[in-house]
């Protein structure tokens, strides 16, 4: 069976998802990320490389050490994949301010990477956590009377 560069490439990020974020084993990490590894925040590319990408899984494996993250459909054209995906954990760690809750929370999001190489060389994405925080009790809503 032979696979176009689009199914290798969806393959790449399937596997990297599989064997690296939902293990949080980052000892194969080079062989889906590359070098020159960036990762894309509010619109400002952030240099990590390979070092850099251990240090981020395993952060979010420490305050989701329960991480599983489901693939629900990936869509590639050339060296961009985009993976709609649904994540589950339970925040045993601080995140972002926010301290443990020991609550499970459902997050359902868009990862868009870009491969060269056959190495994820970019990430990106868009996550809703405002409804998963909310009932997990992680953030709440302040009205105007309570300022």
């Amino acid at each position: 069976m032979s696979f176009t560069s689009n199914e290798q490439n969806k393959l790449i990020v399937k596997e990297y998802i599989e064997k690296v974020l939902n293990t949080g084993e980052t000892s194969s990490i080079s062989e889906y990320i590359g070098q020159n590894y960036v990762e894309i925040y509010n619109g400002k590319k952030y240099e990590l490389g390979i070092d850099g990408a251990k240090t981020h899984i395993i952060g979010v494996r420490n305050t989701y050490p329960d991480l599983k993250l489901v693939i629900n459909n990936q869509i590639c054209e050339g060296e961009w994949v985009a993976t709609s995906y649904t994540m589950t954990g339970t925040q045993m760690g601080e995140w972002l301010g926010i301290k443990p809750t020991n609550k499970k929370i459902k997050v359902t999001g868009v990862n868009i990477n870009r491969i060269v190489d056959g190495k994820i060389v970019e990430h990106g994405g868009a996550a809703n956590l405002l409804e998963p925080l909310l009932k997990a009790e992680a953030i709440r809503i302040v009205s105007n009377e309570e300022k």
